[in-house]
């Protein structure tokens, strides 16, 4: 097996992220840095990611989580501030969050220690709709609700087509809910700026065919079978 396949499975990382720690030499076989980012793992084989050793056959585990709001989306923070990892610290398992939500945004997000699994969900190639919920300033015409259908500029980037539909509003505000494919930073956001409709309140409500339901924030839920097959069948 591929290097950074073996991590990856380990649930150490992404196959991409792999390579980045082989690269740095944080990765030892046998003893010895690894440079050879083709290598493939052979039977006895003891890999070291830096300095502990891993197997690929670790049990995966998959976890939906409702992030609240003013929460990183990484594994750490150099300011100390609350993380994503706060709300699994009952979980014995290496877990890493599979793509980002903003400080300022709440809702779905999927944690697990299977490296392959968060490929799919994250790579562009997949296609992977996440919905999400907005609460947007003002009133979102006709022609404004085709632009963020069709795509828009968001600075240097056209979007690719939405889903878009009016929950509700009145002449202060409108409930959005939106489904996107791509994952650039504070895409919905800018996307609402974009139209004139700055974003008030955003939550992530779906990842795929994935929905937080009833869920709380704060509070995390095991994918069932069926939804962990969906998501490696994107």
């Amino acid at each position: 097996m591929r290097i950074n396949k073996f991590i990856a499975q380990a649930g150490i990382a992404s196959r991409r992220k792999a390579d980045e720690l082989i690269e740095n030499g944080n990765v030892k076989v046998n003893g010895a840095v690894m440079k050879e980012p083709g290598y493939d793992v052979k039977e006895g084989d003891k890999v070291y990611v830096n300095g502990r050793l891993i197997d690929s056959r670790d049990e995966k585990i998959y976890l939906l989580v409702n992030k609240p709001l003013n929460m990183i989306t990484t594994a750490s923070d150099d300011k100390d501030r609350d993380t994503v990892m706060d709300l699994v610290k009952d979980v014995d398992a290496r877990l890493f969050p599979v793509g980002r939500l903003d400080y300022n945004t709440t809702g779905a997000l999927i944690m697990t220690n299977d490296g392959d699994l968060s490929y799919r969900i994250t790579h562009p190639k997949h296609e992977m709709g996440k919905t999400y919920r907005a609460l947007v300033k003002g009133v979102i015409s006709r022609e404004k609700l085709a632009k963020l259908r069709n795509g828009v500029d968001i600075g240097g980037f056209i979007t690719s087509k939405a889903r878009v539909s009016i929950i509700k509003g009145n002449q202060h505000s409108t409930l959005v809910e939106i489904t996107i494919h791509e994952g650039k930073n504070r895409q919905v956001r800018k996307m609402f700026a974009a139209v004139g409709n700055p974003v008030q309140t955003l939550e992530r409500v779906a990842i795929g065919n994935i929905r937080l339901g009833r869920l709380k924030q704060g509070h995390y839920r095991k994918l069932t079978k069926e939804e962990i097959e969906s998501l490696k069948n994107c």
